[in-house]
């Protein structure tokens, strides 16, 4: 089986790396850009990707949509760091096989890893009995935002200004401003300060 590894932080790279070779006939590879990841799934075709949401530059959101565009067959595992079923939620309708935040045991990012491979999906224990109430409720504002709105969202609980995530995303200074009045009125806020707030309790909760 081969497994590629995508994230922006060599340790995290690495570390994944060592843990996940332990399983018998898993060959490893690992990427720390979009760019690197798409390189590395045309070229070896690899079974599964272990990827984070948070990619630094890019949106990991954006790079399972590329991969599924692509036609790439390789299951996706988000290994991420926030443990929010809204965020798993949205990988799973984006085409992720599972989900395991980075605070979960090693053994449920193998457990995952296994369960794609063979055709299942996954989400981490803790994680799983919360985002089912969260599919329940259709009446959640969060689950009508956009892709891009999420992420977004999740940059402004960050601290970033406008400007920052523009640059990150390569876009107009406008096309946020414009997506943030967007989310504001989805979400029944009024100021981006409220955004922020409710990004953190998301995040944090």
């Amino acid at each position: 089986m081969k497994v590629l590894i995508v994230d922006d932080h060599a340790v995290v790279r690495q570390g994944v790396t060592r843990l996940i070779s332990q399983i018998p006939d898993v060959v490893t590879f690992e990427a720390e850009t979009s760019a690197d990841a798409l390189a590395v799934l045309r070229t070896e075709e690899p079974d599964v990707v272990v990827l984070d949401i948070n990619l630094g530059g890019s949106s990991g959101l954006e790079l399972l949509q590329r991969i599924k565009a692509e036609g790439h067959s390789a299951a996706v595992v988000m290994f991420s760091m926030y443990s929010d079923p809204h965020y798993a939620m949205r990988a799973l309708r984006a085409g992720a096989s599972a989900y395991v935040s980075k605070s979960a045991s090693i053994d449920e990012l193998v457990t995952a890893i296994k369960k794609v491979a063979a055709g299942e999906k996954y989400v981490e224990q803790e994680l799983a009995k919360e985002l089912a109430f969260t599919a329940i409720d259709q009446t959640d504002p969060m689950q009508q935002l956009t892709n891009r709105e999420t992420e977004i969202l999740r940059l402004l609980g960050e601290g970033k200004s406008l400007s920052e995530i523009a640059s990150t995303f390569g876009i107009a200074y406008k096309t946020v401003a414009n997506a943030c009045s967007r989310l504001k009125e989805k979400l029944g806020l009024d100021r981006t300060a409220d955004l922020i707030r409710i990004s953190v309790e998301n995040r944090t909760r």
